[in-house]
């Protein structure tokens, strides 16, 4: 079994950064809900989270410390180390010097494997609002700031190490915050670091192989994506042609992508099946105009499709899909379910009555460690180099209501958007770019002729696994060229703009 971290979440906005600078070191952690119930098998350590609450309020967010200590090396990180302190007979309240940002955390002297090789001074970054005032008698304190008199603190008298710091190690403003979270995975709780892509590859196909047997059949649902390329190509290593793909055409993709996948996908040896459904697909959408009900329409007749072709293979007993960590992540809240901003295609998956069993094989991995696991089994870089694409296609691409000719309208200008950025060899500096077409119409001049036609927007964002983007800076000599492009060539655009919003307060899709 594979050793692991455990990450109690209670709410932070930087919880996901733990566990991304974990599985940085090569060790696998997972993050569950506060209030979870948990097996310790083969936990090496265990994180407590920040989190928006104060330890003071009503029903602030609790766990069983004592019972916690007895199973591993336990960190508490902010929320995480007020609540240790609190709970254990120190205090902790509001603090006179709130610390938001940069600090210097400056060591006691007091040794310790936490802060072992740190520097005397070392920038960090703070976020709260509470301050521990005074600790329980079994602690003892590490680490200070200019601002507050308890920045680390470690609790003595203990089976396992337990520490716990007022600051977030995961963000890349504290400094040195990878070498102390290396410190409590490799010193404290003895990690091996071997969790690398061909670790994760070997102990996955060992896995699907006992679960799905040596008889069963499996279906997939190919999108011409990373994510589902990579499950594909792990399943193909398990199971080989007892895996069936079935690549539907929703008349949504990209210009001359349902040809140009399924070329792509000659050489991987894989077994699929194409479907041309793009009609029924604009039949559903017909008059459509509500973002949601587009994406819910478009997962309505995608099951439909995918159910009627899945029933051809009676011997089929298993679905795979190509779920990630993000998915499940977002679609477990820390207090109950979380407000819809968006529905999610993949988590949730197909409805029961499909009588299939479900598999996914990267449920477990962010998508930059899924394109690391992509180039360990040997796929091209041209496939794990493709942008995200959202389920519900260009679908979610157009505002307001669908046809065929606006699809056919932002296909084109997107190609010319794609086409321009391999060009300037920007598209791989990207994480993900799309064009969005407008539901207004604009006023233009072509030669002596006034025309009056639609608008499209340019997005183009960077990220590490879609959490969160920042837009990118395009050059403006490459802008104005692709903008001069799809306005000359693209009967039916005359204006082109630039989106220059973040995620947050922006998602990366506009609807």
């Amino acid at each position: 079994m594979t050793e692991k971290i455990l990450i109690y979440d209670f709410g932070s906005q930087y919880t996901q950064l733990i566990a991304r600078r974990l599985r940085e070191l090569n060790v696998y952690c997972e993050i569950h809900p506060y209030n979870s119930e948990q097996e310790f098998n083969d936990v090496k350590g265990i994180i407590l989270s920040g989190s928006p609450c104060s330890v003071n309020e009503d029903g602030a967010p609790q766990v069983d410390l004592e019972n916690l200590f007895q199973k591993a090396p336990v960190l508490g990180v902010c929320y995480g180390a007020q609540l240790m302190a609190k709970n254990l007979g120190g205090s902790v309240g509001k603090s006179e010097h709130r610390e938001y940002g940069r600090a210097t955390m400056i060591q006691t002297g007091e040794y310790n494997q936490l802060l072992d090789g740190l520097n005397h001074e070392s920038q960090v970054w703070m976020s709260h609002g509470d301050t521990i005032s005074s600790l329980p008698e079994n602690a003892k304190i590490i680490a200070i700031t200019h601002s507050i008199p308890v920045a680390g603190f470690e609790l003595t008298g203990y089976e396992n190490s337990v520490y716990g710091i007022q600051f977030h190690p995961e963000v890349y403003h504290s400094t040195e915050g990878l070498e102390l979270l290396k410190n409590f995975v490799y010193k404290i709780c003895n990690c091996s670091g071997d969790w690398t892509p061909g670790h994760f590859i070997d102990e996955t196909v060992l896995k699907l192989q006992e679960t799905i047997g040596e008889t069963d059949k499996v279906i997939l649902g190919l999108s011409g994506g990373v994510d589902s390329t990579v499950a594909a190509a792990l399943l193909n290593k398990a199971i080989g042609h007892r895996l069936i793909c079935i690549f539907i055409d929703n008349g949504l993709l990209r210009k001359n992508e349902f040809i140009e996948v399924q070329d792509s996908y000659k050489h991987l040896n894989l077994n699929v099946i194409g479907i041309d459904a793009s009609q029924e697909f604009y039949d559903a959408l017909k008059g459509i105009s509500d973002p949601e009900t587009k994406r819910k329409t478009i997962g309505r007749v995608f099951i439909e499709v995918f159910q009627r072709e899945a029933s051809k293979f009676d011997d089929a007993k298993w679905l795979a899909q190509g779920t990630i960590y993000p998915d499940v992540i977002e679609s477990v809240s820390v207090k109950g379910p979380s407000v819809t901003i968006k529905s999610h295609h993949n988590v949730g998956g197909l409805p029961e009555k499909m009588h299939l069993k479900v598999v996914e094989p990267l449920r477990s991995l962010f998508k930059d460690e899924v394109r690391r696991v992509g180039k360990a089994i040997g796929l091209s870089d041209s496939l794990l180099g493709r942008h995200p694409f959202p389920g519900p296609g260009l679908g979610i691409r157009i505002l307001g209501d669908i046809t065929p000719e606006k699809v056919q309208l932002l296909q084109n200008a997107d190609a010319i958007y794609i086409a321009k950025l391999r060009e300037y060899g920007w598209y791989d500096k990207i994480w993900q770019a799309g064009t969005i077409l407008l539901p207004i119409y604009s006023v233009g001049v072509m030669g002596d002729e006034r025309t009056y036609e639609q608008v499209v927007a340019l997005r183009a964002v960077g990220s590490t696994d879609g959490m969160t983007a920042d837009w990118v800076h395009l050059p403006y000599e490459i802008l104005a060229d692709i903008s001069n492009s799809i306005i000359n060539q693209v009967r039916g655009i005359n204006r082109v703009v630039y989106d220059i919003s973040s995620k947050p307060p922006a998602t990366i899709e506009w609807e």
